[in-house]
């Protein structure tokens, strides 16, 4: 499996999946106010990013083509 998910990509997607990660595990302790199939969605998109970030492969970017990789290693 070729990756296709470049550094600053990957940063991004920690950053973005620990917020998310955070956020539905505050709404499952009571700090945050609002419906709990909230929490679930909020885990699942942090459990993709994290992972996509992990792996350095996202399978929609290969279904649309798209190659963070290749971007950076063309402007360095």
């Amino acid at each position: 499996m070729e990756q296709n998910v470049g550094e600053t990509d990957k940063l991004l997607r920690y950053v973005a999946g620990a917020m998310f990660g955070i956020a539905s595990i505050a709404i499952l302790l009571g700090v945050l106010e609002t419906a709990d199939f909230i929490a679930l969605i909020f885990g699942l998109a942090a459990i993709v990013l994290l992972g996509t970030a992990i792996l350095g492969y996202c399978g929609l970017y290969a279904l649309l083509g798209i190659d963070t990789c290749d971007l950076e290693q063309q402007t360095t």
